[in-house]
């Protein structure tokens, strides 16, 4: 199983030996057994003794809480975590030297390569917009030629940031206009497009944060993400080549209609758009049977940097 998302405002949780059992209205309604669970994702405003918490940490289950009605990050609870203090020293070394430059042009420039791979691929089954697709796909292959050349990480940033207007105007164009998708739109989203992705970005920060944290390294330095209070830059980062996964399956639920305009609700008084909460049970099964296939590539990506790190700034593989 892996991972278990809890969603009800009207349950308990207890410890029964080496099980979740669950409880509504003080009658017993299920077991979930602890051993093969690595995550829980609560969302729901749900009651648990701290026997519960106690025993998630000492079997290294990770526990990411969320709130409100988009599903906004609240926090995260990890049990034991790696205590490689000289792995962490060398990152914060690293991370003020040219070593940052590398890694940030890397991840730049596979993150770009997987936008022009996406807009190619689409581009043979969308004949209707090919024309605006392929002036994007031009853009970002003339923006990938210039990402090795940079001096600095803020003309990087630059690059980065026009390779990712161009590819937002022709992503746009996949989906149909009843869905109100015409740009990126973050805080909040203001369609089920930007509602979505929002949603599984924040679910791919959350498992990124837990690779991070449990092979040692700190979320908060990063070297393409500028270090600001409080953000897991580090995440940040290594999110980045991961994205456009996230777009093309975001993008794949809308076209085989696994989600539908009629799975989303708006505010009226902000303009915000968020997931149905009886939709939601939906997404998480069609989340988690993308994510399994997608972990193993998350947790290399941390353990690759970690190599890197450990063996030096010019070592970019294995």
């Amino acid at each position: 199983m892996g991972s278990l998302y809890i969603d009800r405002k009207d349950l308990e949780l207890r410890i029964d030996g080496q099980a979740i059992a669950f409880y509504s209205k003080k009658k017993r309604e299920g077991i979930v057994p602890l051993g093969p669970l690595k995550r829980v994702i609560i969302a729901g405003n749900i009651k648990l003794e701290t026997s519960v918490l106690h025993k998630l940490a000492i079997n290294n289950i990770s526990v990411l809480f969320l709130y409100g009605k988009r599903l906004r990050f609240a926090g995260i609870l990890h049990g034991r975590l790696h205590r490689n203090g000289l792995l962490r020293l060398k990152q914060y070394e690293k991370s003020q030297s040219a070593f940052a430059l590398i890694v940030a042009t890397d991840l730049v420039a596979r993150k770009l390569q997987k936008n022009k791979k996406f807009l190619e691929e689409m581009a043979e089954q969308r004949k209707d917009i090919k024309y605006e697709l392929i002036k994007a796909i031009e853009t970002i292959k003339a923006i990938i030629d210039q990402v090795n050349q940079q001096p600095n990480i803020e003309s990087l940033r630059g690059l980065e940031g026009s390779a990712a207007n161009a590819y937002y105007r022709a992503f746009s164009l996949l989906f149909p206009p009843s869905l109100g998708f015409h740009a990126r739109v973050r805080r909040p989203p203001t369609d089920p497009v930007n509602a979505l992705l929002s949603l599984i970005y924040t679910f791919l920060h959350f498992e990124m944060v837990r690779e991070i944290e449990c092979l040692g390294l700190d979320p908060l330095i990063g070297f393409y993400h500028a270090f600001e209070y409080g953000r897991e830059s580090l995440a940040c980062d290594l999110v980045e080549p991961f994205r456009p996964d996230v777009d093309r399956f975001v993008y794949n639920l809308f076209k085989e209609e696994q989600l539908t305009h009629s799975d989303f609700k708006k505010e009226s008084d902000n303009n915000s758009c968020y997931l149905k909460k009886e939709s939601r049970r939906k997404l998480f099964l069609l989340y988690e049977s993308w994510a399994q296939n997608q972990r193993s590539l998350w947790a290399e990506e941390v353990k690759s940097l970690a190599r890197r790190i450990a063996d030096g700034p010019d070592a970019l593989s294995d």
